[in-house]
């Protein structure tokens, strides 16, 4: 059985880390660089950089974020916002990312995760996807949970899969920074629907949480908030999961978890 994973994201707006609630009401987080060497001494298994402006300059400014990343830290990383071309994801890649993160480009334009993948392996292709409960069940949202689709979740999820994504990065906004734990039963839809890894994504808040994702067959559980304010120790974290039973990496008393 392969572990499960405990990611670490970072929203990253003009060069340093922020966190909201439901997407709004940001606060500042800290440098990204210096949090990524901090969790990787904590053992996280992955980090992902989002960039939230997606402008021109931030894009330019996470490619610089990317080479000083690639130099200081030895677990994969995902760089994602504002990657809306082939050029732009194989600039971050070539920079040092191991992953990007596409989301609104993939809803204006599908063949966009057919390229990546084609040019650098699906594993190098993370689909962000941004739902909320409407009236026609889970909705997807674009543009920062900003702008309706008026798509199915199942739907997208199943389109993102046979374009050829490697993973999806799949985050509730009713429950991002909430701390109330993650939609379990927007994970289980998802499940039902993907053969590919599933991160879960929003209302990380304690320790049973993550188990709940995990049962519920998310691949990887990401938080953010609890991490940067020390809420939570990714350590503490993994060693509560393994006494559940659930696989995660963690070797302790030596030089890597």
């Amino acid at each position: 059985m392969l572990a499960k994973r405990i990611i670490a994201c970072l929203d990253v707006k003009d060069g340093v880390v922020v966190k909201g609630k439901r997407f709004e009401n940001l606060i500042y987080g800290g440098d990204p660089v210096k949090l990524a060497e901090k969790y990787c001494q904590e053992c996280v298994d992955e980090l992902v950089f989002l960039d939230i402006s997606a402008s021109l300059e931030s894009r330019r400014t996470m490619i610089e974020v990317a080479k000083r990343v690639a130099e200081k830290i030895d677990v994969p990383f995902t760089i994602g916002g504002g990657v809306r071309d082939i050029e732009t994801a194989s600039e971050l890649i070539y920079a040092g990312a191991d992953k990007v993160s596409i989301n609104t480009s993939a809803v204006e334009n599908p063949k966009l995760i057919e390229k990546i993948a084609s040019k650098f392996g699906s594993q190098a292709v993370v689909v962000a996807v941004d739902a909320k409960r409407t009236e026609i069940g889970f909705e997807v949202f674009v543009l920062s949970g900003k702008k309706r689709t008026m798509m199915r979740l199942q739907d997208w999820l199943s389109l993102v899969q046979d374009f050829g994504a490697g993973e999806v990065l799949l985050t509730s906004i009713d429950k991002d920074g909430t701390k109330g734990g993650f939609d379990i039963e927007m994970i289980s839809q998802a499940r039902k629907v993907l053969k590919i890894p599933i991160i879960a994504s929003g209302g990380a808040g304690r320790e049973e949480h993550f188990l709940q994702a995990f049962e519920a067959g998310a691949d990887a559980a990401l938080a953010a908030s609890i991490f940067h304010f020390s809420e939570m120790n990714v350590i503490q974290l993994k060693r509560y999961l393994l006494s559940k039973g659930v696989p995660i990496r963690l070797e302790e008393g030596g030089s890597t978890c």
